[in-house]
């Protein structure tokens, strides 16, 4: 079982995510902003890899992301970079296929103690996309691919 996220509503818009993580801010940063970390964590469930993971880390600059499963079956995501503040503040627009609307995520690392909080905060542009992020299984592919970030500082760190 996945280590689970802190997963809460604050208004009918936001879904707030929140995980510690035994590792420094910056490793978990990096996890964040180089593709080739990004493409050993950000996969969701088992079967999943990451062929596309383009990132311009700068304000304006583009990512784009294309996942594809063992079966064939692929599904992108893109957005931009509204907000750089390494190592602590990420903000992006994100849209998903599948979904209507992009969201606002803004991601903060906070450390203490060699111990990094990750709190993502997506805003949705209304409550029916917002809904249907949660009832896509977000949380548990957030759960497993965050487990996979520790893994990564485990190797980096332990």
């Amino acid at each position: 079982m996945p280590t689970p996220v802190d997963v809460t509503t604050p208004s009918d818009r936001e879904i707030v995510v929140r995980r510690s993580f035994a590792a420094p801010r910056t490793l978990i940063w990096d996890c964040h902003t180089r593709p080739e970390l990004m493409k050993r964590w950000l996969l969701g469930p088992p079967g999943w890899s990451m062929p596309v993971c383009e990132v311009d880390l700068r304000v304006g600059g583009a990512y784009r992301f294309r996942w594809r499963n063992d079966e064939g079956h692929e599904f992108g995501s893109q957005g931009e970079h509204v907000e750089i503040v390494a190592p602590e503040r990420l903000v992006t627009t994100e849209k998903m296929e599948g979904f209507d609307g992009a969201s606002t995520n803004t991601l903060v690392l906070t450390e203490e103690d060699g111990r990094t909080v990750l709190t993502m905060t997506m805003v949705f542009p209304t409550k029916e996309i917002r809904d249907g992020a949660l009832q896509s299984g977000m949380a548990d592919g957030m759960a497993i691919s965050y487990d996979r970030i520790q893994e990564i500082a485990d190797e980096k760190v332990g």
